[in-house]
Parts: C-alpha cells; structure tokens; sequence
C-alpha cells in the first residue's frame, strides 16, 4: 500500500456514515458503525501490522511489535469512529479549503450555516494552511475520524520507517464513544497496554488529563391524559408538569453561561406528551463529589413541582456516566509528562486544557488504564459547522511518534 496523507485518510473516512444511536439495545448501537471498524482492520493488514483482530462488539485491535532491545512500558493508541448522533453523518461531503485567507466561511450546501472567525478563536492557527469543512448539511465527523486518520498515518510511519524506536504499541478503535458506551465491553487485559492516550481532542497543543465527572439524570412525569372539552378537574398535563421542573432549574449554572472548570446542569432531551413526559438532564462537574450538589439543586425543585402538581408522578433517575480521569493519570506521572514533551518537540505551545466533557480514556482511566488525550485539530464538534485544521492532524500524528520515541528514550 502507497504512503498515504493524513488528509487523505481523513477525506476517507469521513464518507463512511457511521452515527451512533441513544438507547439502542444492540452494541454497537449502530450496525453501519461496523463498515468502517472492518475497513480499518482491512488497512492495518495491509499496511503489514501483525496482529490484527475485530471482536464481537467491534472492537479493532492491533499489536506492533517492539523493534528496541530492552523493554519499554507498553503503550496503546485509541480513536472511536462513531459521530454524534445530534447531526446526521449520511451522505458527508466535505470541501477542502486549501490556504485559509481568514475571515467567515460560508458553507456551500446550506449559505445560512456560517463558521464564523469571531466564534472560532483557533481559526488562526489554520490561516495560510488547509481546513476541511461540511457543506453545511451534515456534521463533518472530525470528532473522531480526524483522531482515527492520525492514528492510522502514525502506524502507516511505524510500519515503513524502522528508524523510529518504539516499544511494542497496541492500537484500538472503539464504537459508541458519543453515547457513553465506547468502553462497555473493552477488555483492557485483552488490549494489553500499561498506558494508553486517546487522540480526541480539538485545538492544536492542547492535551487533556481532566474531565468532567459525569453522571445523568432522567425525570419521568406520568400525568393523565383526557379530551380537553372534558378536562377540567381531570386532566394532569405532564407537558406542564416537566417544563414547570425545567424553567426552576438554575440558569447560572447550565452550558451556555459556564466555562473552565464550572460545573452545568444541562436538559438536553425532552419527550413526551399530556400522559407522559421525561426530560433527560446532564450533570457535570470536575469534583466528583460535585455532583451530588448538582443533584441537591433537582432534589429541592422535584418536590416543589410535585405540590403544584399533587396528582402527577415524578420519578427521578440518576445514573453514573465517567468520571474524572486526573487521579487515575497522576498515579504515574510518566503518561502525561512524555505526552507534554512530545507535543513540545513537534513545535507546537503544548499546554493543559480540562475537557468539558468526556472521552474513552475517562473510563478507561477508571477501570486502570492510564490514558490522557491527544488534539486532532478539530472544532464544533457534533454540528454542521465542523471543522478540522489538516496542519493539525499532522502535528498530532508527530506528538504520537514523538511520544512513543520518549517512551523508549525515558526506559532504562
């Protein structure tokens, strides 16, 4: 197989619709996610990578051997290739801008969907280089395909350049990632790495060893449903009952007014109609315990409502989602100190950013694999406006061969 671009792989991958799907009862969610799980197990064989396995629920999994002569902390690569299922990823047709002149990008496909330079601060690392965009009437799926072309050019140099030193190096690709069940079934003793870093992110130089804690919150209003003509005194509108629960929710603390590390109370779904409602809410917060003050708030609005509305039933739901990977990554300080250093070494102002959300490496974290992330050079994930920087795909692709480098340099 021809020496590939990052940019190629990504233009690629990113035609493969593979959205995941909320409350799907099959795993993945999606089946279609499964197109492109093979195609890159295909390519890793190609690209003569000797181990090479997909498992029943998907999983991509794959060993480069060691080519030093003393050993090396095992390190793993993680990308997920599912899209969010907020946008459609049917039918992307993504344009490539090949010297970003500055300013506002009109999208082709839909000229109401504007990436706008004032909202887009990274915009000016890209000025002079290659972007990608939609146009305009699918999300990109830079989030995380743009992650899995950098992982893949990263093995594609591994496997025709035995001058880069290297310990032996697992690789993995995940579904699901976007509706919190990229991790569910992977067996980390299967995967066999000590450390592992999942490329994830977004802006170039920006590396992440927090995130949230995260934990969900659904609120389901039974009500009673009746012929309005013959309502009065009947009729118990769950509609009112949920939207009275929300408007008492704090505004202060929701995603739109909250940055750095403030904790959100976010309703992000509602269903329903007169006989029965539910809202589904997020809470997030750095400090884990956090959360439970978060659901204090809930607590305290529940009952409230429930008085105005005496013949309703409210039931609240609160389930754990991932939780914040910083203890789990600081216990060996090594995975993020050798990350900053790659990054530095590829020439990029490498710093610290806490992700306001979540990646595989949470959870992965949590049940023992150390795994901080790495940028992709992504923006505005999970919408139409999309976009990656395709110098910053680069660079992420030699943070990685830069970190695997220490890797074996920092090994006695």
């Amino acid at each position: 197989m021809p020496a590939e671009t990052v940019l190629q792989r990504f233009l690629r991958y990113v035609v493969i619709d593979t959205q995941s799907k909320e409350d799907s009862e099959s795993y993945p969610s999606t089946a279609k996610q499964l197109d492109l799980l093979k195609f890159l197990a295909k390519e890793l064989k190609d690209l003569g990578v000797p181990q090479v396995a997909m498992d029943e629920y998907g999983y991509v999994m794959a060993t480069i051997p060691s080519n030093v002569n003393k050993p090396v902390p095992v390190v793993g690569l993680i990308a997920h290739v599912d899209t969010s299922p907020e946008v459609t990823g049917a039918n992307v047709k993504p344009q490539v801008i090949n010297e970003y002149k500055g300013g506002d990008i009109v999208l082709p496909g839909d000229p109401s969907i504007v990436i706008k330079e004032s909202e887009n601060p990274s915009l000016k690392l890209a000025l002079g280089k290659a972007i990608v965009t939609t146009d305009g009437t699918t999300l990109l799926g830079a989030d995380d395909k743009a992650g899995v072309a950098a992982v893949m050019t990263a093995v594609q140099e591994l496997m025709i350049n035995p001058k880069i030193p290297h310990g032996e190096v697992k690789i993995g690709f995940t579904p699901d990632e976007e509706v919190g069940a990229g991790t569910k079934f992977f067996d980390i003793k299967k995967f066999g790495a000590q450390f592992a870093y999942t490329v994830d992110g977004d802006t170039p130089g920006e590396l992440n060893k927090e995130t949230f804690s995260a934990n969900s919150c659904l609120i389901t209003v039974e009500g009673r449903d009746i012929h309005p003509g013959t309502a009065k005194n009947v009729m118990v509108n769950s509609v009112r009952v949920i939207s009275e629960i929300i408007s008492r929710l704090p505004k202060d603390i929701s995603p739109e007014t909250t940055d750095g590390y403030e904790p959100y109370i976010h309703p992000c779904v509602l269903e329903g109609g007169v006989g029965k409602s539910s809202v589904k809410i997020l809470f997030r917060d750095f400090k884990t315990e956090g959360l439970d003050k978060l659901k204090e708030i809930v607590d305290k609005v529940v009952p409230e409502v429930q008085a105005m509305f005496p013949k309703a039933k409210i039931d609240v739901k609160v389930t754990e989602q991932y939780r914040n990977m910083r203890e789990g990554v600081e216990k060996d300080t090594r995975v993020a100190d050798y990350l900053l250093e790659g990054a530095k070494r590829a020439g990029l102002e490498a710093e610290w950013k806490p992700i306001r959300g979540g990646t595989d490496g949470s959870r992965l974290t949590e049940m023992g694999l150390p795994t901080p992330n790495i940028f992709t050079g992504g923006a505005n994930f999970h919408g139409r406006m999309e976009w990656v920087n395709v110098w910053g795909m680069q660079k992420a692709v030699e943070t990685v061969l830069n970190t695997l480098q220490i890797w074996v340099e920092k090994s006695k």
